[in-house]
């Protein structure tokens, strides 16, 4: 039986226990709002209400006392003014088809989640915005969830469809340690947002087969060109790609081990077989999955991206890291902003 709450009317909340989830449920509660936490598993829920935890997506770290939750879905957005979708993108469908008659009608969206949802090729707001009929912010940026837990200066972009919408929502995430800038661009926010994931996996491979520095600036260079260059194949700004959601959040997943999708690259750059790999951790590694979907995005334009597609052949087709490498270092030589409108 789901562990509900007698809730209020006009809260927040906040769709997705993980840590990144649990760190913005945390960071509205100390701003004085109203917010509930949708959690997937029970025993996630009771330790945020009864021991102001997070055990299993972030350990060690103390909640907010105001701070509730609730594994039942639709007490978590039967009254919600404004809904934060922070589940991983390839559960969105499903979980927001099962309540999108339960949500308000004039509930503003806003989804905080990163990557591709395979075979559709669409973007978190995209899949939002056909399940519920109505267009959808996005959240998105550098920011390690550990970090802003720690009340760490961090900075990101709100991308909203609307002038008024993106400055009221920059108002409630807003905070003295957390700075939120505004941008209208949502579709190259989130490519920028979904792809730097699939670099970092590079990142980590490079890392992992000892590579060094410059390995690394190379790999985040020719990565956030061909991140750019499928961006604005979809109508996206190139803009953007220079900015917090694009180089900013490019830079700080290639370049920490608090990355996911870093980490992962790292332990096949050592060998590690894929599989075990994803066993042994209880977080999602969104660029896994975002690799086979960009890969295919990738085809589907016509758009060249030879790093991620090394990564895809090194993830789904097992072929060695080192061999990827070296294709990549042998391909035909090129100017450096070949595929870009402007040169």
């Amino acid at each position: 039986m789901p562990y509900s709450l007698n809730l209020s009317s006009g809260y927040i909340s906040v769709i997705g226990a993980g840590s990144w989830g649990t760190t913005i449920a945390a960071l509205l509660t100390e701003k004085g709002y109203d917010t509930i936490i949708w959690a997937k598993e029970r025993a996630v829920a009771e330790q945020i209400n009864n021991e102001k935890e997070n055990k299993t997506y972030l350990p060690d770290l103390t909640l907010p006392d105001n701070l509730r939750a609730t594994d039942n879905l639709f007490d978590a957005v039967a009254s919600s003014r404004y809904i934060i979708n922070a589940v991983p993108t390839q559960y969105i469908r499903s979980i927001f088809s099962r309540i999108q008659s339960f949500i308000n009608s004039e509930a503003v969206v806003i989804s905080a989640s990163k990557g591709l949802e395979l075979g559709t090729y669409k973007t978190p707001s995209m899949i939002l915005r056909e399940i519920l009929g109505r267009r959808i912010s996005v959240l998105s940026g550098p920011s390690f969830a550990k970090e802003v837990m720690a009340k760490m200066p961090t900075a990101v972009t709100l991308a909203a469809y609307d002038k008024k919408i993106g400055l009221m929502l920059q108002e409630i995430f807003n905070t003295n340690y957390f700075r939120v800038y505004t941008h209208d661009d949502i579709i190259g926010v989130e490519i920028g947002a979904a792809l730097k994931n699939v670099i970092a996996i590079a990142a980590g491979i490079s890392d992992g087969l000892g590579f060094g520095y410059n390995s690394r600036a190379a790999l985040i260079t020719r990565g956030i060109s061909e991140i750019s260059r499928l961006g604005v194949k979809m109508d996206a700004k190139e803009i953007t790609f220079f900015g917090l959601s694009g180089i900013g959040d490019l830079i700080l997943t290639c370049t920490s081990n608090l990355s996911r999708n870093y980490t992962v690259g790292f332990k096949l750059g050592k060998g590690k077989p894929l599989s075990e790999i994803i066993s042994e951790t209880s977080s999602i590694a969104e660029g896994v999955t975002t690799t086979q979907a960009a890969y295919e995005l990738s085809v589907k334009y016509g758009v060249d991206m030879p790093i991620t597609e090394q990564v895809f052949l090194t993830l789904y087709d097992k072929k060695s890291p080192n061999d990827s490498l070296r294709d990549l270092m042998n391909r035909s030589l090129k100017t450096e902003f070949y595929g870009h409108t402007k040169t």
